[in-house]
């Protein structure tokens, strides 16, 4: 059924109270996270960890929206149950990670939050809510509506100052054949633009790391594409998609081509990667040094 500004507006709101009642039980639980598994995800450990707080997770927040999903015939897409393909038939559907970030989260270190965002069939995210457990900072969006921070609206400029370039990058990111090279042209793209080196932040979720955005004026959050099954998933990105959307930020693949948040068959990325970005600047330099890779043979 199609949804009315009024509807989108409740919907809005109830993703925010249900995002940030979770996170509160997210962050009672750390250090008392019961037992540690593994599930099958990605290739990389911060896609196979969970917790029984991951299911906990899911579980309240599929009380708080049960009642919205049969009142909006919406679909379910959630990080720790398959997927029923309810998004593909649905006109809207939630997309959820009750936890993203797991891996911080049992090292009761920052970097975890709870992403939920409402997406339109065609792939649009309308709605974003990410609650950041640790600092209680809540990044919301509502398509056509706005982007703000525990309810004040983003400042068009990020408030932080712009001596370093912020790359803000996976745990994984490291290790991928390329890296030296990788961090080099990184180095190399800060000094174009007059700033003195790079500031690498690495031990936060994919989720937080669109968000770390926010908190630079220059700074930037990317996915190369790889052939293994992982690369972030769609609830990885929905929310901060309508974020950036509507912060007026790039957010994209590694080429530059919009995100595909409803594809059918597999949910994994890892075929186009991600970019986020302070400036289109930055955005156009991360894809032009992705095609310099490709065209040299680094990108494996």
């Amino acid at each position: 059924m199609e949804l009315s500004p009024a509807d989108l507006e409740k919907l809005h709101t109830l993703a925010i109270e249900t995002a940030s009642s979770t996170g509160r039980h997210i962050q009672s639980r750390v250090g008392n996270h019961g037992e540690t598994l593994t599930k099958d995800g990605g290739h990389t450990l911060a896609s196979q960890v969970v917790t029984e707080v991951d299911h906990e997770s899911e579980e309240l927040i599929l009380s708080a929206l049960k009642d919205s999903i049969t009142e909006y015939d919406l679909g379910l897409l959630t990080e720790e149950t398959e997927d029923d393909s309810s998004r593909l038939e649905s006109d809207y559907f939630w997309c959820i990670d009750p936890i993203d970030g797991t891996l911080p989260f049992t090292e009761g270190v920052p970097g975890y939050s709870v992403s939920i965002a409402l997406v339109a069939k065609n792939g649009t995210p309308v709605i974003g809510a990410v609650q950041d457990p640790v600092t209680g900072k809540l990044y919301h969006a509502l398509k056509g509506g706005g982007a703000f921070i525990s309810g004040e609206p983003v400042p068009k400029i990020p408030t932080g100052p712009a001596s370093h370039l912020t790359w803000a990058m996976d745990r994984s990111m490291n290790s991928i054949p390329c890296y030296p090279e990788l961090h080099e042209a990184m180095e190399t793209v800060a000094a174009e633009i007059g700033l003195a080196g790079l500031k690498i932040y690495d031990q936060f979720g994919s989720v937080l790391n669109a968000c770390e955005v926010t908190n630079r004026e220059r700074s930037v959050y990317f996915k190369f594409p790889k052939p293994e099954k992982g690369g972030g998933s769609i609830w990885d990105f929905a929310a901060t998609t309508c974020f950036f959307s509507e912060w007026g930020r790039p957010v994209s693949d590694i080429r530059g081509d919009a995100l595909q948040l409803n594809p059918r068959g597999c949910t994994f990325m890892n075929a186009n990667g991600a970019l986020y970005a302070s400036d289109e600047i930055l955005s156009k330099r991360v894809q032009e040094i992705y095609r310099e890779f490709v065209e040299r043979g680094l990108t494996g």
